[in-house]
């Protein structure tokens, strides 16, 4: 059952949601150019200043709306609890995607480029779909009407296809100097597509999100 914030409704916590639809915004905003300078050959100091102040402004919104979340707790007590929750897991889901969009930068401006590799438009076509998961979980979250069928599948079968990467960089012949930046790219894809799948979890059965890893 979709919470009541996710539908039409008085509750007086729908400013919350549509925050969060702007900060899933931001987060892809910072994951898109984190990626220009992996996978699309941009000089990471050109877009750094912009991914972590986009990064700064995720963490500013999720602090203050945990704030407010918790002073409409304190004012009109337990019978919005279940709506508050899921907020707060949204919040805290979205914060991470932000986190770990920064650590991509973090990977490039340590000198790792994909841009030359012989499989890079499978990355390339990897990010697309990533940066479409983001579109997807916002409008999921603006329209209030729950997660379309499908839709969480499809993500689990990234995060399985991820994994797979992954597996696949451990056990390589391939120098550790190419293996790793790469196992440590799609930890990081991996972690992004998780929590945002816990996002739109977060919307209708907040209790399943709780235990998740980030």
């Amino acid at each position: 059952m979709v919470l009541s914030f996710f539908r039409a409704g008085d509750t007086g916590l729908d400013h919350v949601v549509t925050r969060s639809v702007a900060m899933v915004s931001d987060a892809r905003h910072s994951f898109d150019l984190a990626c220009t300078a992996l996978l699309s050959g941009a000089q990471p100091k050109s877009i750094a200043d912009d991914v972590r102040e986009t990064d700064l402004r995720i963490n500013a919104n999720e602090q203050q709306l945990r704030g407010e979340l918790a002073v409409h707790i304190s004012v009109h007590g337990p019978n919005d609890i279940g709506e508050v929750i899921g907020l707060i897991l949204l919040l805290k889901k979205i914060e991470r995607v932000g986190d770990h969009a920064k650590n991509i930068l973090d990977l490039a401006e340590s000198g790792v480029s994909f841009t030359n590799e012989p499989d890079i438009d499978e990355l390339l076509e990897e990010r697309r779909t990533v940066s479409g998961f983001f579109a997807e979980a916002s409008e999921i979250l603006a329209e209030h009407d729950g997660i379309p069928e499908g839709f969480r599948d499809r993500l689990d079968q990234m995060i399985d296809q991820i994994q797979g990467r992954i597996d696949g960089y451990m056990t390589s012949d391939e120098p550790g100097h190419q293996v790793v930046p790469r196992a440590v790219y799609h930890r990081y894809l991996k972690r992004i597509v998780a929590n945002l799948n816990s996002a739109v979890l977060a919307a209708t059965e907040p209790v399943r999100v709780i235990d998740q890893a980030d």
